[in-house]
């Protein structure tokens, strides 16, 4: 009965109003029994961010896991998340108002999981093992994703990019995005080792997916963690990728993000 009705979400948009009741008592019960909870956004929708501030408000976990901060931009916005609005979009990122409740929802301790931006950059042109701040073999940083898994995120990063581009510069975004992955990965495990967990993950959909983001390297490294994964959909268009609870919101009015790259 539980898929029949994440199958639903996939398929029935979900009225804003609706989302007073979304996450229910019985997604709930399954998120208060995890060690990691991944909390996936489209980084522009405000809907998704209210449901992230609600399930860190209900959990109150020790530990916040955050895509959008380096450790010392954690550092500076736990001293004062009123005031960090200006650092905040400094960084490129989405109006902040959207993002404070879920900083201040709790006490839980910050912890900044994001790859500088230079780092991204020779990512890029060098490869995630050039840049990794870990042990490579432990997390599969050490050999070539397998060749139907580099195909077909080559496919992905070739649409995401409104094939706009050569198919075969694709192969550097997927580096940045294992090392994103990869980073988050470990930050989260520094932060239950310092906290004792449970930790919140906040990020994109697309680290938070099942198959191969953040959730695959904890499989690898800590199978004996609970990990409970969340997608968040605009429209009924489902993120890709398998998560355990899926909720959905409608799209917000956005420019068309093919045009600067026609």
């Amino acid at each position: 009965m539980k898929s029949l009705l994440l199958v639903a979400l996939f398929l029935i948009p979900v009225p804003l109003a609706a989302m007073d009741t979304v996450p229910g008592a019985q997604d709930m019960a399954l998120i208060s029994d995890a060690d990691v909870v991944i909390v996936g956004e489209t980084h522009d929708n405000p809907a998704h961010h209210v449901v992230q501030a609600r399930i860190v408000a209900a959990l109150a976990p020790p530990a916040l896991v955050v895509e959008m901060l380096t450790q010392d931009e954690a550092t500076d916005l736990a001293a004062d998340p009123q005031s960090y609005a200006a650092a905040w979009e400094d960084a490129g990122w989405p109006d902040y108002e959207m993002y404070r409740p879920i900083f201040t929802a709790s006490d839980a301790r910050i912890f900044g999981a994001a790859v500088p931006r230079e780092v991204a950059r020779a990512t890029y042109t060098d490869g995630v093992a050039a840049h990794f701040d870990g042990d490579l073999a432990a997390f599969g940083l050490d050999h070539p994703l397998p060749d139907d898994e580099q195909a077909l995120r080559l496919d992905l990063q070739f649409a995401a990019h409104c094939e706009a581009m050569p198919r075969d510069m694709m192969g550097g975004m997927i580096e940045v995005q294992r090392l994103r992955d990869a980073t988050l990965a470990k930050v989260t495990l520094g932060a239950i080792d310092a906290t004792g967990g449970p930790v919140v993950i906040i990020t994109g959909n697309g680290h938070a997916r099942s198959d191969w983001g953040v959730p695959a390297y904890l499989r690898r490294l800590r199978p004996d963690l609970k990990v409970v994964t969340i997608g968040q959909a605009e429209d009924g268009q489902a993120p890709e990728g398998g998560f355990d609870l899926l909720y959905d919101a409608p799209s917000v009015e956005r420019p068309d993000p093919c045009a600067s790259l026609k």
